[in-house]
C-alpha cells in the first residue's frame, strides 16, 4: 500500500511578470498590474507531497527532518526574500507562479531523501494556487 506525506512551507519573494518577446502594451495587457516595473511580492505557501511505501522500521514514508533539510537547501534558501526575476533559473522565462511551481518541482524531484515527489502546490494568494504533479 502506498502512503503519502505532505508538508507546507512559507516563503516570501517578489517578481515582475514581463517578457521581452512582447511590446510594453502587450505586457500590460497580458499581465496587468503584475507588470508593474518595480515588481510586487507574495507570501507563498509551498506544499510538497511525497508518496511511497511506509518504512517497516521507522513507520514513515520520508524522514521529516531530512525532507525539511532538502526543501530548505533547494528552495527556501534560494528563493525566500528574493526577486525571482534575478534568479538564473528565470533568465529566459517569465517568473509566473506556474513557472515557479514547475521550478520547485524540478529542484526537489531528485533531492528528497526517500519516497517519490508526487506533487508541488504553490499558493500565491488566498484565491490563486498552482500545482505540478509527477503524473504529467
Amino acid at each position: 500500500m502506498r502512503a503519502y506525506f505532505g508538508r507546507r512551507y512559507l516563503l516570501s519573494a517578489s517578481h515582475r511578470l514581463h517578457t521581452p518577446a512582447l511590446t510594453a502594451e502587450q505586457n500590460r495587457t497580458a499581465y496587468g498590474k503584475c507588470n508593474n516595473e518595480h515588481g510586487h511580492g507574495h507570501n507563498y505557501f509551498v506544499e510538497v507531497l511525497v508518496g511511497g511505501a511506509v518504512d517497516a522500521e521507522t513507520g514513515m514514508v520520508v524522514d521529516l527532518v531530512a525532507m525539511d533539510d532538502a526543501v530548505r537547501a533547494r528552495v527556501l534558501d534560494r528563493f525566500d526574500h528574493a526577486n525571482l526575476n534575478l534568479d538564473p533559473l528565470f533568465a529566459d522565462r517569465v517568473p509566473t507562479t506556474e513557472n515557479f511551481c514547475k521550478t520547485i518541482f524540478n529542484l526537489l524531484h531528485d533531492a528528497l531523501p526517500a519516497g517519490d515527489l508526487e506533487n508541488v502546490r504553490v499558493e500565491e494568494t488566498e484565491n490563486n494556487f498552482f500545482e505540478c504533479s509527477a503524473k504529467g
